[in-house]
């Protein structure tokens, strides 16, 4: 399972338990990819719920690497790069 840009497009609280739904099943049974821009501690906007906010962390990163990019937007720098051009 692949998620892009988490959190990027608001959800309402019935997609956003679904999402949980989804995250739970996949738990210990399929690989799941995830990118987004917002850290843990923003990702209660997107849930609405703190607990289940902490349920869906906590399965997400049991077994994870986290990787994370400090740094500037590969699309900025190309959209740069593109102008110098």
């Amino acid at each position: 399972l692949i998620c892009d840009e988490w959190g990027y497009v608001p959800l309402d609280r019935e997609a956003a338990q679904l999402l949980f739904q989804v995250i739970s099943d996949s738990y210990e049974r399929r690989n799941v990819v995830l990118t987004t821009n917002l850290e843990f501690s923003r990702w209660v906007s997107i849930f609405y719920d703190e607990q289940m906010t902490a349920a869906i962390i906590d399965r997400l990163v049991h077994h994870s690497y986290l990787l994370l990019y400090d740094g500037p937007s590969n699309r900025m720098r190309d959209s740069l790069m593109r102008q110098d051009g």
